[in-house]
């Protein structure tokens, strides 16, 4: 048996370590001359003429980028071991050497994952060019997944909007503990975008490239959940036809997402207690556990310590999921946001739906931060995928809003009346808005001719005017700054009758 801790090569720069590679052969002339051909490229070499000699070296911490197996060996089947040693070492390439009898099993290996094989005898030439090809090969792939796991994280993250200090304090935890392996219970109000977190912190997490599954436990009735979870085998109760894998099995090896956790019943809760506990499980109507590595991250709009309290929840429970909070802000709680993400929809909907909205107008932007939300991302998705359907094109402004985001409703003669949410409303905001709404509706009545406007409101035209400058109000589609306009007046800055006077708005 020998070894050669190979430095960094010189022309296999590639790796930021010289590659690790095993050569498995009970010649003891071959595998000297493939050793020392391997080693003059600066190869780390590891040399074994047994099955069993080179299990040792795959138990060891350091990873196997290649190995060289023959065949035959005298203590098994080389194919076998290329399958130990992909089992443990799954991204190493391996090369079959075999004699010219066995070429048949030789394409039956690459068939099984080998990367080639070559027939005895060969020269060096062709080991190293074989080898160089392997190695590259197996680059580019760990090159392919660590790209896309970058985009993947990219892209999660595109997903969640926002430059306001609540939202960025939850993505700062997300980085912080997306590196370990311990329960996050994620919480906030419905349409929070609390399973965008959780795929966040997946995509950032070591286990990026196994399963992320995801299981509402609020929207499968009790009875189903159990099997859902956890599986069944056939026979366990009617309708079981047939053994069943459940979603912590899928997971195994990445992450589960358990949306709505205050909904579980209390028979599932001390079964879900136990998987945290000790990483196991049976099936429904099994007796033999299955055992997972999977990483929980938990979601509820629930207050789980006042259900704790109430009895709805178990407390030793609660402690298993509470291991990291992330506590998301409601919309209303990051109002600087809603600009961003109603921008943020209107692209989507634009692309996807062939729309040409232009965003909103300053006025409608003041409205909807004055809104408050109940229903948060989700509805305010909502209403921008109703104003690309209702409106489809152009500038967004207060009158396009439906009554309630104008803090408005009508009563049965159809006229507008004011209404006051539980949260309360800023008194000067709401008279502002009104008075927007109320110079906005007189203009658009007279095609915007100030004079008309203004007797219609019973102001001084000056008055009207000024409002209009200092609110920044202008036509629908018009989306330059305000220009200085001359026109001719049949009125004075007084609102006196005077033909002809010119005067600057």
């Amino acid at each position: 048996m020998k070894c050669h801790e190979g430095t960094e090569p010189t022309t296999e720069g590639r790796f930021m370590r010289a590659p690790r590679v095993l050569v498995v052969d009970d010649e003891s002339t071959l595998r000297t001359a493939i050793f020392r051909a391997l080693d003059r490229k600066g190869l780390q070499v590891l040399t074994a003429n047994r099955i069993e000699e080179a299990k040792l070296f795959a138990q060891g911490e350091q990873s196997l980028d290649l190995a060289l197996v023959d065949l035959n060996l005298p203590d098994g089947d080389g194919i076998d071991l290329m399958t130990h040693l992909k089992r443990v070492h799954p991204s190493c390439e391996v090369i079959i050497l075999t004699g010219h009898g066995t070429i048949e099993s030789a394409v039956r290996a690459t068939q099984n994952g080998a990367f080639h094989f070559i027939t005895k005898p060969f020269n060096m030439d062709e080991i190293i060019s074989l080898v160089e090809k392997a190695l590259t090969h197996k680059k580019l792939q760990q090159e392919n997944i660590q790209l896309r796991t970058e985009l993947s994280k990219k892209k999660q993250y595109e997903q969640i909007i926002g430059t306001s200090e609540s939202i960025q304090a939850c993505l700062r935890m997300v980085e912080r503990v997306a590196d370990s392996d311990s329960t996050v219970l994620v919480t906030g109000e419905s349409g929070t975008g609390k399973e965008l977190i959780a795929k966040a912190i997946h995509a950032q997490s070591p286990r990026a490239n196994q399963p992320f599954i995801a299981i509402n436990c609020g929207a499968i009735p009790s009875e189903l959940l159990e099997s859902e979870l956890f599986g069944h085998i056939k026979g366990a109760f009617t309708g079981a036809i047939s053994n069943r894998v459940g979603r912590f099995e899928m997971a195994d090896g990445g992450t589960i997402f358990l949306d709505e956790i205050g909904d579980l019943q209390p028979s599932l809760q001390v079964k879900l207690l136990r998987v945290l506990q000790e990483r196991s499980f049976e099936p429904v109507g099994s007796t033999k556990s299955v055992q997972v590595n999977v990483r929980v991250v938990a979601a509820t709009n629930k207050n789980l310590e006042d259900e704790v309290n109430r009895g709805n929840f178990r407390e030793d429970l609660y402690y298993r999921l509470n291991v990291i909070p992330i506590a998301l802000p409601a919309l209303r709680e990051r109002k600087t946001d809603i600009p961003l993400l109603f921008a943020h929809f209107i692209e989507i909907f634009n692309r996807n739906k062939g729309r040409q909205l232009l965003g909103l107008s300053p006025e409608a932007i003041e409205t909807l931060t004055q809104y408050p939300w109940p229903g948060n991302i989700r509805e305010l998705e909502n209403l921008v995928e109703r104003l690309s359907i209702l409106k489809g094109q152009g500038q967004i402004e207060v009158a396009d809003l439906p009554p309630k985001y104008r803090g408005m409703s009508q009563n049965s003669q159809g006229q507008n009346i004011i209404e006051i949410p539980d949260q309360g409303l800023d008194f000067n905001t709401a008279v502002d808005q009104f008075e927007n709404q109320l110079i906005l509706k007189a203009l658009e009545k007279t095609g915007w001719n100030r004079n008309q406007a203004a007797l219609l409101l019973r102001l001084n035209r000056t008055t009207l005017v000024e409002k209009i400058k200092k609110k920044g109000l202008r036509p629908a589609g018009d989306l330059g700054p305000e220009t200085t306009e001359t026109q001719t007046s049949d009125f004075d800055f007084e609102g006196n009758h005077n033909p002809g006077r010119e005067i600057s708005v």
